[in-house]
């Protein structure tokens, strides 16, 4: 898909590099930039695999990329990364606006050097606003956007297990820079993609927000997405493992409630309030009288949109899954893009500073300023 393309990635943690690695599993080449000392934080995220050691959680967003270890701070390395950029077709900055200028490496004034560039920023609140450089992370992302407002209990907001807006954002920067380069090939032209952490994270609350858009107050606990509904939710089952409930149509309620001996609440699935708590109540205690794959086993022949809560090791052992090649055999989840059914396969994510030499000596540098830099 993107064979040809090449990449230069400023990013760390997670929501940059899974959208390099996204990147890199439809053909590009991806060039990571870390420093010298230490490099991506996460590569010493414990546990630790392998020789040299790697973080698994760097060896899953990394993987297929190569790296590029300097100090950053030196004047000969900042040209080296000029050079570099110079070659690219897209570079990819997740540091706060401005950072990398202060480093020597403007991507703007890089983009004015290099038209065809499209430099994509992956910040936190954008490029501009009265808050674009302010730190932050996912929770307090989903918690200015509205969207941790809308899990949990009436009482306390949900923190959520997984980084919604890190993700979100590496979504939309690899959907950012897609139509760049599309746009390009129409008009030579390259562009800033301007992806915000905030941004990517209110877009999950589109449904909701388009709710309160037309008048209705979204009231944490009273929705009927978020769990209060006999119909959507998760239960408890004997073993102390649980069952996801999506049956949210009328249909597939009544195949449910038909399936698990309660076919008297047919017309009960969408109840709120205490009739609602009285409904999940009964189910509750019908579900718990079985082990979950006793009940998965079962809902494999109805069709009531209702399937097992798994664990991450028992997902890479699902049939489905294993059938679909959803997960490599090293265990990181292959991305969710596939044109014309090819299963992306991607390399180990590559040791700090391992092509270093190889793409300084690609653009030219004399063997003495590499010996220098490294």
């Amino acid at each position: 898909m993107l064979q040809g393309i090449r990449v230069v990635d400023f990013t760390r943690l997670l929501p940059g590099p899974y959208a390099t690695r996204l990147l890199a599993e439809m053909g590009a080449e991806v060039i990571k930039i870390e420093a010298r000392e230490g490099g991506d934080y996460t590569r010493w995220w414990p546990p630790l695999v392998g020789d040299p050691p790697m973080s698994g959680a760097f060896a899953e967003l990394n993987a297929g990329k190569k790296s590029v270890a300097l100090d950053l701070r030196s004047s000969l390395a900042q040209d080296a990364l000029r050079r570099l950029v110079a070659t690219a077709d897209v570079l990819v900055d997740s540091y706060r606006p401005g950072v990398l200028a202060k480093m020597g490496v403007d991507p703007l004034l890089m983009r004015a050097a290099s038209p065809r560039l499209i430099y994509c920023a992956i910040t936190g609140y954008g490029l501009d606003g009265p808050d674009a450089s302010r730190a932050g992370h996912d929770v307090g992302y989903l918690g200015r956007g509205g969207i941790a407002s809308l899990s949990g209990s009436s009482s306390t907001p949900l923190t959520l297990g997984i980084q919604v807006a890190d993700v979100g954002a590496s979504l939309v920067a690899v959907s950012g820079i897609c139509a760049a380069l599309y746009r390009r090939e129409k008009t030579g032209r390259g562009g800033v993609v301007d992806t915000s952490l905030l941004e990517s994270g209110m877009a999950f609350g589109a449904l909701s927000f388009g709710v309160s858009s037309a008048g209705d107050k979204v009231v944490r606990g009273d929705q009927i997405l978020d769990g209060s509904r006999p119909c959507y939710g998760i239960y408890p089952c004997s073993d102390g493992r649980f069952l996801a409930v999506g049956a949210l149509e009328p249909k597939f309620w009544k195949a449910f409630v038909d399936a698990v001996g309660l076919s008297h609440l047919a017309d009960s699935g969408l109840d709120g309030g205490d009739a609602g708590s009285r409904v999940r109540a009964e189910v509750t205690a019908r579900l718990a009288t079985r082990t979950r794959d006793a009940w998965t086993a079962l809902f494999r022949t109805v069709d009531a949109c209702v399937e097992p809560v798994l664990d991450l090791d028992e997902v890479a052992a699902d049939p489905h899954v294993v059938a679909r090649a959803s997960v490599s055999p090293s265990g990181y989840v292959r991305s969710p893009i596939r044109l014309d059914g090819d299963v992306p396969s991607l390399h180990r994510a590559p040791d700090l500073g391992a092509d270093t030499r190889s793409v300084l000596t690609s653009l030219g540098l004399e063997s003495s300023a590499i010996d220098q830099l490294l």
